[in-house]
C-alpha cells in the first residue's frame, strides 16, 4: 500500500465497528479497511455497522452510498453469546475463535461469555461441538452504529490488538521452548554417542 492508501485506511478503519466479525469477507476490520482504500472492495459490506456505517464511509471514500450488500448479511439488533453452561463441555474452542477475548474458561471446565466484552461476532457459535452457544439479541429496535457506540467500538479494537500481541507472544514463546528442547536432546545425544564411540573409549584408556 502506499502512504496515501495506508492514511485512508487508518481512517477508514476508525469508521469501521471493530467487531472483527469477518462478515465482509475479510480476515477482521483492518483487512477489509485496506481493501476500501484501493478500490479493491466496496464499503458496503459490513452489516454491524449497517446503513449509516455505509453512510460514513462512503462520505470518506466520496462515493454515493449504497445498500448493504444481502450476501454479507442484514443490519440488525446486537446480540451477545451466550453458553449453556449445563451442555459446555470445556474444549476451549470457543475460546479460540473470539477476536477480543471476552470468553474465559480452562480446558474439560465450564466456559463463560463477559457480556460487555461481547461484540457479537457469532464467531464462537460455529466451533462449538455441542451447540451450547447461542446469539442472544439484546438491543431491540436498535440495530447498526444505533447499537453500538463508538467508545465500545475503541475499547473492542484494543482488546481486539491486545489478543493479537499476546498470540505472538505466547507462540514465540512456545516456540523458544521447543527450540531449548531441542537443542538439550541434540546435546545429550551428541554425549551419548561420544560415549557409545571406539576411538573416544580407545583415547580414555590411553589416556588412563
Amino acid at each position: 500500500m502506499t502512504a496515501i492508501s495506508q492514511t485512508l485506511a487508518d481512517r477508514l478503519e476508525a469508521l469501521l465497528p471493530q467487531t472483527q466479525c469477518t462478515k465482509c469477507g475479510f480476515d477482521g476490520c483492518r483487512p477489509y479497511a485496506e481493501a476500501m482504500a484501493t478500490g479493491e472492495a466496496a464499503c458496503n459490506r459490513c452489516p454491524p455497522g449497517g446503513d449509516e456505517g455505509i453512510r460514513r464511509l462512503s462520505a470518506l471514500l466520496g462515493t454515493p452510498p449504497r445498500p448493504l450488500d444481502p450476501e454479507r448479511g442484514v443490519e440488525q439488533a446486537r446480540a451477545v453469546a451466550v453458553i449453556d453452561e449445563a451442555l459446555c463441555i470445556g474444549c476451549t474452542l470457543c475460546i479460540q475463535a473470539c477476536p477480543v477475548d471476552a470468553i474465559v474458561g480452562a480446558p474439560k471446565q465450564m466456559h463463560t461469555v463477559l457480556a460487555d466484552w461481547c461484540t457479537g461476532c457469532d464467531l464462537c457459535v460455529a466451533p462449538c461441538p455441542v451447540d451450547c452457544i447461542a446469539m442472544v439479541p439484546i438491543t431491540t429496535g436498535r440495530t447498526g452504529w444505533a447499537a453500538w457506540s463508538q467508545p465500545q467500538a475503541d475499547e473492542a479494537h484494543a482488546r481486539y490488538l491486545a489478543r493479537r500481541s499476546r498470540l505472538v507472544r505466547e507462540r514465540e514463546e512456545n516456540d523458544a521452548r521447543l527450540a531449548a528442547k531441542a537443542a538439550a536432546k541434540l546435546q545429550a545425544l551428541q554425549a551419548s554417542t561420544r560415549l557409545l564411540s571406539p576411538s573416544w573409549n580407545t583415547a580414555r584408556r590411553s589416556s588412563c
